[in-house]
């Protein structure tokens, strides 16, 4: 939205979650001119940023999100559309590496339960699908990735999504 390079953060998180949030964003800025090279170089400076994580009552930590935010932030961007069948999970550095993370089980199936078929995760998670009963783990396919870049070739579609363009309007000046 129009502003001076804010960034606002809703929802009911823990501290680990906001400074996810604020790393992606500063991830997705340092690295604009790659992700976005139309991009115009003053956008931050006059545009503010909204993450809003949904669920508000329900209490949210840890920095599992944040590959989710960047992907976000490069979707908004980008114009290209997040993938419907992807999930996605992963700590975010500022340089762009994916880190470990907890609960790759849980998070895999939760995906598997909504439908979802393909799962990105931190490369160093690789040895947890193990943990995951193989007749379940053989309806999901699994993406290991080191970097975001990796990231968002999965997860972002191909081309910028098409803006729907709205029928022109006569405004009549009554006096």
């Amino acid at each position: 939205m129009p502003g001076r390079g804010g960034l606002t953060i809703t929802g009911q998180l823990g501290d680990v979650m906001k400074e996810s949030a604020q790393a992606a964003l500063s991830y997705v800025r340092s690295n604009a001119s790659e992700l976005v090279p139309e991009l115009p170089a003053d956008w931050f400076a006059k545009h503010d940023v909204h993450i809003h994580v949904p669920a508000g009552a329900i209490p949210k930590d840890g920095p599992s999100a944040g590959v989710a935010m960047v992907t976000a932030l490069a979707s908004l961007l980008s114009g290209r559309l997040v993938r419907a069948d992807v999930a996605m999970t992963g700590e975010i550095t500022l340089t762009g590496q994916v880190l470990p993370i907890g609960g790759l089980k849980e998070k895999a199936l939760a995906a598997q339960r909504n439908g979802i078929r393909s799962v990105i995760a931190p490369a160093l998670n690789e040895q947890d699908i193990e943990e995951i009963p193989e007749h379940l783990r053989k309806d999901l396919e699994f993406v290991f990735v080191s970097e975001i870049e990796q990231v968002l070739d999965k997860a972002l579609q191909r081309r910028p999504a098409a803006r729907p363009k709205l029928p022109a309007r006569r405004v009549v000046a009554v006096g």
